[in-house]
């Protein structure tokens, strides 16, 4: 843990380039952290549960990119076990997003939320921050959105943090922190612009 954090659009920028990010405590009190062992969804070994896929060809969800940002990430707060994500995150992040850098991805059906995510994208790299659900894999169906609209809009680095059972099905793994920050310097360099497109996943690998 580090010191409390000013979340500030430009201190958020400048922690991410730097492998940090914030979270709250018990308090709601903001501390910048890192992580090591890093977690990352490498996009070269990146696939989708066969289960999954069969969803994703049904098209029983409609996903988006940038829809409401808001009920996502208040969504994602609003759980049963304590969250990180406190007021003063909520705010910050709802002010990134309005500066560019904070995305979300939405996962709809029958024209209600029905889960999504949200990250931070800087340069060529884009950090995952949180995901959540009300109807079964409709998370995991804006993570594989989310994936291949990262690679095919030419992003190296997809920074998950912590690697889950969940991301393991994807092939999230976990890296040493010097191999991370090599990874975020070269995906800094990089200036990648998030594009959602129609996705063929007849041609993605599943496993």
């Amino acid at each position: 843990m580090l010191t409390q954090a000013d979340l500030a659009p430009n201190n958020l920028i400048a922690a991410y380039s730097q492998g940090i990010f914030p979270m709250g405590d018990e308090h709601g009190h903001v501390h910048w952290y890192d992580a090591d062992p890093r977690g990352i969804l490498p996009f070269e070994t990146f696939h989708i549960p066969h289960d999954l896929k069969r969803i994703l060809r049904q098209e029983r969800f409609e996903v988006t990119l940038n829809a409401d940002f808001p009920a996502v990430i208040h969504a994602c707060a609003n759980r049963d076990e304590p969250t990180w994500i406190t007021r003063d995150i909520i705010r910050a992040y709802i002010k990134l997003h309005e500066c560019g850098y904070a995305h979300s991805v939405e996962a709809w059906q029958h024209g209600k939320l029905a889960g999504g995510l949200y990250g931070v994208a800087v340069g060529g790299a884009f950090f995952g921050e949180s995901m959540f659900y009300r109807q079964r894999d409709a998370s995991k169906i804006a993570l594989a959105h989310l994936t291949i609209w990262l690679r095919d809009s030419g992003f190296i680095l997809f920074d998950i943090q912590m690697v889950t059972d969940v991301l393991k099905r994807f092939g999230a793994t976990h890296i040493s922190k010097a191999q991370y920050l090599e990874c975020l310097r070269t995906a800094l360099k990089k200036s990648c612009v998030l594009r959602p497109e129609k996705i063929d996943w007849r041609s993605v690998h599943s496993s």
